[in-house]
C-alpha cells in the first residue's frame, strides 16, 4: 500500500508552496475553516508588529483609516458600498447580531431550511425561544433536480405571519448554492424580510450584494477568500441599520461623532482585540486574484471545475448518482456513502470513517450524518492547491475502507 500511496504523491499542486499546509496531509477539507497563504499571515504578521510596536498610535491614530480601506476594497468585491458593511470575526457572529438585535412577537414566524447550518440554527431556535416566536422549517428535497424545488419550498411555507427568513447562501452539510436573488426577490413581494448567511460565499462565487435582495447578509472572509482567522464581514441595507447592534456594546453607543453612521461606531469598536485579521483582506484579495492570469473568474471557475469533476469520478467509484444538477455547485460538493452500520455515540466528535481516512491514509476530509444517522455525506472542497490525483487517492482509500 506504502507504493500506491506514494504514487498520489507524486502529483503536489505548483500553488501548494504558497500554504503552509501539512504536505504529508490530503487535504480536502478547505471549507471548514479555509487555509491562509503564507504571504497574507505575513501580511498579517507586519500589521501586528505595527501594531505592538507603539500600541496607541496604532489603535487611535492609524486603526480607522486602515479599517475603511479595508472597507472599501472588500465592498468594492462583494458588490455593496462601505457604508453598508461592517467588520466582524465571523459568519455567526454576524446571524447573532442580526437575530438579537430585531424585535418579535409571540406567533411570529421565523422561516429556515432543514439544510440551514447548525450553528446559525441555533441563534435562531434562541430567539424564538426569548421572544414566543416560531420557527418554520422548509423541507428542501435532497437529492433534488432543480433550483426551483428550493424556491418552491420556501416559498410555500410564508404565512401572514411570516416576519424574517434565514436561508444559507451555500448549504454546508450539502454544498448547494441557493438560488438566493430569486427567494430574496419572492419574500420581499409577501413583505419578508432575508438573513443570509453567505459563510462560504465570497471568494467561492461571484457576489453582488445590491443585486441579491438580501436585507442583512453575512459572509467569512476566511474561507474562500483565504484571509486570516477572524475575518467577515456584515452587510445591512442603509434603512434597517439603525435597528441592528453588535453582540457587544462599547463605546460607539454614546459616541457624538456625527462623521459616521451609529451602525460603524458600534461595530468598528467593539474592545480591545486583534483586528489584524479586517487589515489583511485587501492583500488576501489581491494575492488570491494574482495566481492566475485571469484573476478571480480564472480562480473560481477553475475550482468549480475541480470539484465537478472530482464528483463525479467518486459517485461513478462509489456507484452513487450526483445527488443535485452541476449548476448547484461552487467549489465543495456532496457525495453520498453507503449507510453507517456502527453504533451511533452521541459523544463523537468525528465520525469513524472520518477518523480512519485519517489515521491510515493522512486524508483530511468531512463525513457527516445526514439528515441524520445512519445516513452518511462526505463533502470534499476544491482550492487552488489541490490536484485531482488526490481526489484519486481518496477513492483509493474509500475503495480500502469501505471494501467496495
Amino acid at each position: 500500500m506504502k507504493d500506491e500511496q506514494l504514487d498520489f504523491k507524486l502529483h503536489p499542486s505548483e500553488f501548494g508552496k504558497y500554504w503552509s499546509l501539512d504536505r504529508e496531509i490530503t487535504f480536502l477539507n478547505h471549507g471548514s475553516f479555509g487555509a491562509c497563504p503564507i504571504p497574507v499571515l505575513e501580511a498579517q504578521q507586519r500589521w501586528r508588529l505595527q501594531m505592538e510596536s507603539e500600541p496607541l498610535r496604532f489603535f487611535v491614530r492609524e486603526f480607522e483609516e486602515q479599517l475603511d480601506k479595508a472597507r472599501s476594497e472588500l465592498a468594492e468585491f462583494v458588490g455593496a458600498d462601505a457604508e453598508e458593511l461592517a467588520f466582524v470575526p465571523n459568519a455567526t457572529t454576524g446571524v447573532n447580531a442580526v437575530l438579537r438585535s430585531l424585535t418579535f412577537n409571540p406567533g411570529d414566524e421565523l422561516l429556515t431550511t432543514d439544510h440551514e447550518y447548525n450553528a446559525c440554527r441555533n441563534v435562531l431556535n434562541f430567539v424564538a425561544e426569548g421572544t414566543g416566536a416560531k420557527v418554520v422549517v422548509a423541507e428542501v428535497p435532497f437529492p433534488l433536480g432543480s433550483p426551483e424545488e428550493i424556491i418552491a419550498a420556501v416559498c410555500d411555507r410564508v404565512t401572514p405571519k411570516t416576519k424574517l427568513a434565514l436561508l444559507d447562501h451555500i448549504t454546508s452539510q450539502t454544498g448547494l448554492i441557493l438560488p438566493i436573488s430569486n427567494i430574496a426577490q419572492e419574500l420581499a413581494q409577501r413583505g419578508v424580510d432575508t438573513l443570509i448567511d453567505g459563510a462560504h460565499a465570497p471568494g467561492m462565487i461571484p457576489l453582488d450584494l445590491h443585486n441579491c435582495g438580501a436585507t442583512y447578509y453575512t459572509g467569512n472572509c476566511h474561507k474562500w477568500l483565504c484571509a486570516p482567522k477572524g475575518a467577515a464581514f456584515l452587510y445591512v441595507r442603509q434603512d434597517k441599520q439603525s435597528e441592528i447592534r453588535p453582540m457587544t456594546i462599547s463605546h460607539g453607543a454614546n459616541s457624538p461623532r456625527i462623521d459616521k453612521s451609529r451602525f460603524q461606531l458600534e461595530f468598528d469598536w467593539m474592545g480591545t482585540d486583534d483586528p489584524t485579521a479586517y487589515l489583511c483582506v485587501p492583500e488576501a484579495i489581491q494575492f488570491m486574484g494574482s495566481l492566475l492570469a485571469g484573476g478571480w473568474s480564472e480562480l473560481m471557475a477553475r475550482n468549480r471545475t475541480m470539484v465537478l469533476t472530482a464528483r463525479q469520478m467518486l459517485c461513478e467509484a462509489l456507484g452513487v448518482a450526483p445527488p443535485c444538477p452541476d449548476q448547484m455547485i461552487g467549489a465543495i460538493a456532496v457525495i453520498s456513502l453507503p449507510d453507517d452500520s456502527s453504533e451511533f455515540v452521541k459523544t463523537r466528535l468525528i465520525l469513524p470513517l472520518q477518523d480512519a481516512l485519517w489515521q491510515h491514509f493522512k486524508i483530511e476530509v468531512p463525513i457527516i450524518y445526514w439528515p441524520k444517522y445512519p445516513f452518511r455525506q462526505m463533502r470534499i472542497s476544491a482550492q487552488i492547491y489541490n490536484t485531482f490525483p488526490q481526489y484519486e487517492y481518496l477513492a483509493f482509500a474509500l475503495n480500502k475502507l469501505l471494501k467496495l
